[in-house]
């Protein structure tokens, strides 16, 4: 069994993943990570297969003790990102009847007086791109499509962020504490909202959600909410991350810059998936073998674990002409920076249409925007992405 360490918590890794992601894709096949127990996927062809194979599973191991985690555990055990069929399939169905193109395509305008509203907000000569743009601009649009009152809007993020530094490799006991009282505070204020939903409904997607069936069969209460908590932690934090990521890079290439900000509109499109690409916003998927199966010749039994790297396949160099370089004009553009197969991220159309609103209109209203010192990076792997980063116009 080949064998290779790289540390997740490594500050060197966190800093910069890809010369350690590079090395394992240089054995073109799964690499068995002994501390971890587990396999990594780290070509485009394997992490892909990884993530569609379906001999394996997104399965759920609940956390003990159990009176600590209760609602953490059916917060994922009873949502579309850590179910499988036939249970993600009825939870996909249910979801989709109320969270469609449609009715993403129909926030265009609230976004777009959304991201208006913050920019003209915007009064001094420097300025975090992250909280003052970035951060409150998903969670605005993901707080009105679910109704939230605008006053509770400063609750959503923190509670978000807590919750999904469990995601990231070993997380620190802080980290679990912090995770559980956020989970259990974001559910009840989501059920809370849930009822008075029920009795009188409106036009946001928590009554549609509530009200949606299929054959008869509707989301249970945990479900939904579930379903509303996924909705804005894995929302807003790939908007957050992609277009952070995205911009800094872009900021730190001179060529790169100038081609986009001269045609801001032809070239968002394109733009917005290199963004995705060249340091994607998700890096590490978990999923779980349910009967023997061989990626790449090597054999995965029922019961161990095989992560796609997403962000090592989006620098594959065997896809991806000059990989390590940003190419706002790439196309076609194969990244899996929003996953694939069932698991495929069902707020990516909606993380499409916030970059594809926001980023012109950032770069009509700041024309000679540049970065003002190093950005600070978030000491996270999985979730990849920055704390802060300061520009000036």
């Amino acid at each position: 069994m080949l064998e290779h360490v790289i540390d997740f918590r490594s500050p060197d890794v966190i800093d910069n993943p890809y010369p350690y992601l590079a090395e394992l894709r240089e054995f073109n096949k799964p690499i068995w990570h002994q501390e971890l127990g587990l396999f990594l996927a780290a070509t485009h062809r394997d992490a892909n297969e990884v993530l569609r194979n379906k001999s394996l599973g997104r399965i759920y191991r609940e956390r003990m003790p159990e009176n600590e985690w209760e609602v953490f555990n059916w917060l994922h055990s009873d949502s579309i990102l850590d179910s499988e069929p036939p249970k993600h399939t009825r939870l996909r169905s249910l979801v989709l009847k109320a969270f469609n193109r449609h009715r993403i395509e129909a926030l265009r305008p609230e976004i777009s007086a959304i991201t208006d509203s913050l920019l003209a907000s915007i009064t001094a000569d420097r300025f975090d791109l992250i909280s003052e743009f970035a951060e409150p601009l998903p969670v605005k649009v993901i707080a009105a499509l679910l109704g939230f009152p605008r006053s509770d809007e400063h609750l959503l993020r923190p509670w978000s962020q807590s919750i999904v530094k469990m995601y990231e490799v070993n997380p620190p006991r802080e980290h679990q504490l912090a995770a559980q009282q956020a989970a259990n505070e974001f559910a009840e204020y989501v059920h809370s909202l849930m009822k008075i939903r029920k009795q009188e409904p409106g036009n946001d997607l928590i009554s549609e959600l509530a009200a949606v069936e299929d054959g008869g069969d509707r989301l249970s209460t945990h479900e939904l909410i579930a379903t509303c908590v996924l909705l804005l932690n894995a929302g807003h934090e790939a908007s957050v991350n992609g277009f952070g990521n995205g911009i800094v890079w872009l900021l730190r290439d001179e060529e790169q810059r100038n081609l986009l900000f001269t045609n801001p509109e032809a070239l968002t499109p394109t733009a917005i998936e290199e963004f995705l690409r060249i340091d994607s916003p998700l890096q590490y998927f978990e999923r779980t073998a349910m009967e023997n199966l061989s990626i790449s010749g090597v054999e995965i039994k029922p019961g161990e674990k095989i992560v796609s790297l997403l962000g090592s396949a989006n620098r594959d160099e065997s896809i991806f002409t000059n990989a390590a370089k940003m190419d706002i004009t790439r196309n076609p553009n194969p990244h899996i920076g929003f996953g694939a197969g069932i698991h495929f991220c069902i707020g990516a159309p909606l993380a499409r249409l916030e970059m594809s609103v926001s980023l012109p209109a950032l770069i009509k209203k700041f024309p000679n925007l540049q970065l003002d010192g190093d950005p600070l990076r978030r000491s996270a792997f999985s979730l990849r992405g920055y704390e802060k980063v300061a520009v000036k116009i």
